[in-house]
């Protein structure tokens, strides 16, 4: 089995080790229009530094209307590539590759910023700067705070193709090394798999096949765009913790239909499509559902959630639960985990920076 430092080859990139950043929203009003700027410099530069093989952007939008919220980043202009080349050029300076997440809000867009909007909830108003959220059916997020969103016709789910499509090749012109397609937590691809947010009778909804339709079609127009050597993940909230929901069995069988479309890597999370569920929160909660979508669909996955310590991120490489661990919380506390792991565990690396190298060994 791989060990938590050892390199990562998918295609044509190599990772310096398996220790992965889990794209997580800012929520940053420097992101005016969607654009990063100084803030995202100095966040993920912070990791990447800190030794991590991959850091991955957070949920970046393919639209405008695709936001989370007014105060995320996207990719959907030429201004964008811009802003992003010297964050990714920073990263790869320090060793690390870099990564982007590229996403689509559906139901759950155009809402408040989750810290910053004098504790207001759910769907920002038109007359404050919101827009009409869209998803597979007319069925509104269960939080009383959301807004009914309009059902996407043919047409739409054409245009969120051809957006991700457009995205990718942006992130290529910026110079990303890994893209990750966003299916997880309750936003869009993830509301067309799911049947608790998929009412539609189309050729999108019902069968297991049509409600994963959209989503391979974005993973193989994604394919297309970045060539054979770029290595593409999909994120996947592997249950909804609903009897009748998404659960780990699709998603197994989703993964096996979306590497044959041109996914490589799977980031297994879970949850975000439904409120009022129990989440039995814990050390590496999520971890079992990785190793089942690993074994029982063949494909590598990273693992997700509540990953806090060396000791447990390399217990879960070592014994072949996942391929990758990415971390969040963990690198929020403690930007320089990788480095302060290989320590910890033992590892004698050689890409230390040369400014922390005093505190390589004491």
């Amino acid at each position: 089995m791989p060990e938590l430092f050892d390199p990562m080859t998918i295609r044509e990139l190599t990772a310096r080790n398996r220790v992965w950043v889990s794209p997580m929203c800012q929520y940053s009003v420097h992101a005016r229009d969607g654009v990063p700027r100084d803030w995202h410099l100095a966040h993920l530069g912070s990791f990447a530094v800190g030794g991590a093989g991959v850091v991955f952007a957070e949920a970046t939008a393919v639209s405008p209307e695709g936001r989370i919220s007014y105060a995320d980043t996207g990719i959907w202009g030429d201004e964008h590539t811009a802003a992003w080349r010297p964050i990714v050029s920073f990263m790869h300076e320090q060793g690390a590759a870099a990564g982007i997440q590229l996403a689509h809000a559906g139901r759950k867009g155009s809402t408040w910023p989750a810290w910053g909007a004098d504790g207001l909830n759910g769907t920002v108003p038109s007359d404050a700067g919101g827009w009409r959220p869209v998803a597979p059916s007319a069925i509104a997020f269960p939080d009383p705070s959301f807004a009914v969103p309009d059902a996407l016709e043919k047409a739409g789910i054409d245009s969120v193709v051809d957006d991700f499509a457009a995205a990718a090749r942006r992130s290529v012109a910026a110079g990303f090394d890994v893209i990750e397609v966003h299916a997880a937590h309750g936003y869009l691809l993830h509301e067309f798999l799911s049947p608790l947010s998929n009412a539609r009778t189309d050729e999108y909804g019902g069968s297991l096949a049509n409600r994963a339709r959209l989503l391979l079609r974005v993973v193989a127009a994604v394919r297309e765009e970045i060539g054979d050597g770029m290595p593409l993940l999909v994120r996947f909230s592997a249950s909804d913790y609903v009897e009748g929901g998404w659960d780990r069995e699709q998603t197994a069988t989703v993964a096996g239909w979306a590497r044959d479309a041109g996914a490589d890597l799977f980031d297994i999370s879970s949850g975000g499509n439904v409120t009022g569920v129990h989440i039995p929160l814990g050390p590496g909660y999520q971890v079992p559902f990785a190793a089942y979508v690993r074994r029982t669909a063949g494909v590598p996955v990273a693992a997700v959630g509540l990953i806090t310590t060396p000791q447990q991120a390399a217990e879960i490489v070592s014994s072949g639960e996942a391929d990758v661990v990415m971390l969040a919380r963990a690198l929020l506390r403690d930007p320089h985990f990788a480095l302060r792991a290989a320590h910890e565990l033992g590892f004698g690396l050689d890409y230390w920076p040369p400014q922390y190298e005093r505190a390589r060994w004491r």
